[in-house]
């Protein structure tokens, strides 16, 4: 059985009378420790797909599965802490937290967890140093350059030691340098710590790193090709 699962997803967004579909009936399935990229066309359905697999939007019909959890069948509290615990999330605006410095953005997903503040600010701290980001411990993110803070972004989503990692356009705004060094850095993640990484994207250079390529058109899957 497929690690992630997704059973006949359709989204369809309403506003006033007219009805938009997102999704047209789409089944996927992921196995542990993959690097897949989702891509496509503007508008395919890539950011709303990943936004459903994740918990953070619920489909109009369907099902999806992370094991033998059933998201679409849990209340909003129960998503929050399985997202807390099982998964973490990159997305293409850092949604860094622009008070804290970028020790303390790391931390913050393991204050959520409720861990002892020793232990929160070792793991974090060690995690950066890990990652090469170690000057940036004091520095809050508009102190950090845009790939610096996406960085930090990569370390918030894996401190907490997550199986799966959703990442929404996470070169998108970055370099070609910086986002080669980002998508190595996550290939390392995965290699070494078996951490799955599901991207959405429109960076050829991502979909050259990823070892599988799901193309989305028109909310439903037409291709699929794995290397």
């Amino acid at each position: 059985m497929a690690y992630l699962r997704a059973e006949g997803i359709k989204k369809v967004y309403q506003e006033d009378k007219v009805q938009t579909p997102a999704l047209r009936g789409i089944d996927f399935k992921m196995e542990q420790a993959e690097f897949t990229a989702l891509f496509g066309p503007s508008g395919s359905g890539k950011t709303t797909l990943l936004n459903i697999l994740g918990g953070l939007d619920r489909p109009t019909e369907g099902k999806v599965f992370l094991g033998d959890k059933n998201l679409t069948r849990m209340r909003e509290g129960e998503l929050s802490s399985l997202r807390l615990f099982k998964i973490g999330f990159v997305f293409q605006s850092y949604n860094l937290i622009p008070v804290l410095t970028a020790l303390e953005n790391v931390e913050y997903v393991l204050l959520l967890q409720r861990l002892p503040r020793k232990e929160r600010s070792d793991r974090a701290r060690k995690l950066l140093e890990e990652l090469g980001l170690g000057e940036l411990v004091n520095k809050r993110p508009t102190e950090m350059s845009g790939g610096e803070q996406q960085r930090v972004a990569v370390a918030r989503a894996i401190v907490h030691y997550p199986e799966l990692v959703l990442a929404d356009e996470p070169t998108a705004n970055l370099d070609s340098n910086t986002a080669r060094e980002l998508m190595e850095l996550m290939k390392k993640l995965n290699q070494e710590k078996g951490i799955s990484f599901l991207f959405s994207t429109h960076d050829p250079m991502v979909m050259a790193q990823a070892r599988r390529l799901v193309e989305i058109r028109d909310g439903q899957i037409a291709n699929e090709q794995i290397r």
